[in-house]
């Protein structure tokens, strides 16, 4: 379905050119899931993005930006009618999750300890993006506003808000919802304070071309500097991602793609084969944010605009999707109850299911990411001994997996 500039289309005029139910700024991945979600439910829903995602060609080369899509994730995707178009597209499935300090002192996770097909799969962001997109754009409950972004919100006189963008279009929702990234605008609008810290490191993305066919297993070796880890991609691919001080990430940054391959086989683990080549390479600085609250009248945020994570366990997206389908249950069950979806004692609900399990996850990652970055001796022989034990199977090893997985 094609849109135009000024929203004139058929679909436009079938849901009015302003007053809509909700008003979602952020395209994305959580922001399209939400949107999609909410139209399903029979919502007229209006998403704004300032940038369309590529269409979908095979002979691309592979984004640096990739997510680990857990069993949970993947339900929500399959319910929003998401997956099966993902899952014709590029992709690689994994099957076990290993990692270690000390080769001898290694966990492993795989599929068979919860009789379950695989853990998940790795997807490039930009297809996850396009898949909800696609769905979207059959969907007429649901408009998108692309390429646009918001100028200027405010409360409204009917009891919503407001939102003008960039071409004086004005929209007017009972509900807006926040899933535009660590710096949110609607968060800023609506005065949610955050906490947080930086934490001093960067990860740097390195996509390399391997003589090693598709992997099934994802790894990570922990080190005093920061984790060290693959990601498998499909085909002859694979996603490295090299935690460590800003200022060195900064200075393997300035290396050519032959000289930052040496530098990954002299300090990457040997499990690496050292037979590769970099086509591709990023960075980004680790920060942590909460914000204060979740929600206010007629508002509510998600995804990072809500929070972001040490991206260590690969969680970031997963508690995304999370919060999507804590608010879609949420906005759900008032309507099928006949309350009023968009008051406070609704929207609070949300945030009683989101934020102390998302808190909770976050503590978790600090501390795990705090015990394994230094080199004290009693630490590491503690941890190693912990990492030993966790390799044991039991009902706290399958509960950890359980976890890991969204289930």
């Amino acid at each position: 379905m094609q849109q135009d500039e000024q929203g004139q289309d058929e679909q436009g005029q079938a849901l009015g050119n302003k007053v809509v139910d909700v008003i979602v700024v952020g395209g994305g991945m959580v922001g399209a899931a939400t949107a999609l979600g909410l139209g399903q439910l029979g919502l007229k829903v209006a998403l704004i993005e300032s940038q369309r995602p590529e269409a979908y060609d095979p002979s691309q080369a592979l984004d640096l930006r990739v997510s680990a899509i857990n069993i949970a994730s993947e339900q929500l995707l399959s319910r929003l009618g998401a997956m099966d178009q993902l899952k014709q597209w590029r992709h690689a499935p994994y099957l076990g999750l290993e990692t270690w300090e000390m080769p001898e002192c290694i966990t492993r996770f795989h599929a068979k300890d919860l009789n379950v097909p695989h853990l998940g799969y790795f997807f490039e962001n930009r297809l996850i993006q396009l898949s909800l997109w696609q769905q979207i754009e059959q969907l007429s409950q649901v408009k998108l506003y692309c390429p646009h972004k918001v100028k200027q919100i405010s409360r409204s006189h009917d009891d919503g808000i407001a939102v003008t963008l960039d071409d004086g279009t004005e929209l007017e929702a009972k509900l807006l919802v926040g899933a535009d990234g660590a710096n949110s605008q609607v968060r800023q609008w609506a005065g949610i304070g955050v906490t947080g810290w930086d934490y001093a490191q960067s990860a740097m993305l390195i996509n390399i071309d391997t003589e090693a066919s598709q992997q099934d297993i994802t790894w990570q070796q922990f080190t005093p500097q920061g984790p060290r880890s693959l990601l498998p991609l499909p085909g002859n691919h694979a996603s490295l991602v090299w935690y460590d001080d800003a200022n060195r990430i900064s200075q393997l940054m300035q290396l050519s793609h032959e000289q930052l391959a040496e530098q990954i086989r002299a300090h990457f683990p040997s499990r690496l084969a050292p037979e590769f080549s970099v086509s591709a390479r990023g960075s980004f600085p680790l920060t942590r944010r909460h914000a204060q609250c979740y929600y206010q009248a007629n508002l509510v945020i998600l995804g990072d605009a809500a929070h972001t994570i040490n991206p260590l366990a690969g969680q970031g997206v997963n508690i995304g999707f999370k919060d999507v389908d804590a608010l879609l249950n949420t906005v759900a069950s008032a309507i099928g109850n006949g309350k009023i979806w968009w008051q406070l004692d609704t929207l609070a609900k949300y945030q009683q299911a989101r934020r102390g399990e998302n808190s909770l996850m976050m503590t978790a990652m600090d501390g795990f990411y705090s015990a394994f970055s230094n080199d004290l001796l009693p630490l590491k022989l503690l941890r190693n001994g912990l990492l030993k034990v966790a390799n044991l199977d039991s009902p706290i090893k399958r509960q950890v997996l359980k976890h890991a997985l969204g289930l």
